[in-house]
């Protein structure tokens, strides 16, 4: 499965990008030396959530769209450690890996979003502009999700509650929870298989249980109180029926990121990138097209 550009260079796979020791599946498409535009997708995905974006934007950018370490077709390490600083600072050293000194356009859905978040408050000179599309970013889930989370991020650090859910049907509890997108004609099954058949294999549902191990639903403060710090151009892009993450979210981050654009999606819900394709290309358009700091 690939994602076609006309016009552009052919997508390639780096040739290998290893992050802390893991391999790290990584695509580029576009001009290799225009400005780079890192693509980092949200849980359960991976690349393939950006394949309306990435033909529009690599007829300008180089556009850069990993599988994060553990998802789609990167490794899944058990050894290594998936606690939200780690994986923050696994983004830099993913941008080094890829040999980017200069500031990046920094893009991120659901998961991406949020480490995104981070890594623009703790690296403000290696982010270009900033994007933040449906995530828990500053914030956290609604609540019933965020029940949902906690009891398997608690499955995850204790032994025996890890041990029964490497057991569970993962695969086929998430192949149901992305099913209506399915029936609307947003995802195919082909796609939906590459997000989550994975899961189906031992290994698989033991890296996701050990991913959860290190994974917390509770806000972090220090993002909220520093929001106002981020001084590159940015947009909120959300959609309002996300049962997951409240439009709060957003609107809190756009009143507080000092200059933040929003693009509230009044018809879409969580996987704004399926929904409103085109809505989303737009509103990525116009903030790549800002001035940026540096």
């Amino acid at each position: 499965m690939s994602i076609e550009v006309p016009g552009a260079a052919r997508a390639a796979r780096t040739a290998p990008v290893v992050v802390d020791g893991a391999r790290v599946a990584c695509w580029e498409w576009g001009p290799s030396d225009a400005e780079p535009v890192l693509l980092l997708h949200g849980y359960p995905a991976n690349h393939h959530c950006w394949r309306h974006q990435i033909p529009p934007l690599a007829r300008r950018y180089r556009v850069i769209a990993p599988d994060l370490l553990g998802w789609g077709e990167s490794d899944r390490p058990l050894h290594l450690s998936f606690d939200y600083d780690t994986e923050v600072a696994r983004v830099g050293r993913l941008l080094d890996a890829l040999d980017i000194d200069d500031a990046v356009n920094l893009v991120g859905h659901d998961y991406g979003g949020f480490l995104s978040l981070g890594f623009t408050q703790t690296h403000p000179d290696r982010v270009r502009r900033l994007a933040v599309l449906n995530s828990r970013a500053q914030s956290t889930f609604a609540r019933p999700w965020y029940t949902v989370f906690s009891l398997i991020s608690l499955a995850g650090r204790t032994p025996v509650l890890g041990a029964l859910a490497t057991r569970l049907p993962l695969a086929a509890i998430h192949r149901r929870a992305l099913m209506p997108l399915v029936r609307d004609g947003h995802l195919d099954a082909a796609l939906l298989a590459d997000y989550v058949d994975w899961m189906d294999t031992a290994r698989g549902r033991r890296w996701l249980v050990h991913y959860f191990g290190d994974y917390r639903t509770a806000p972090r403060p220090e993002l909220r109180r520093r929001l106002g710090e981020i001084t590159c151009p940015t947009a909120i892009v959300w959609g309002r029926a996300d049962t997951y993450l409240r439009p709060a979210v957003a609107t809190e981050l756009a009143e507080t990121v000092p200059d933040a654009e929003l693009t509230m999606l009044d018809d879409a819900g969580h996987w704004v990138m399926d929904e409103r394709p085109d809505d989303v290309t737009a509103a990525l358009e116009r903030l790549l097209a800002r001035p940026a700091n540096r």
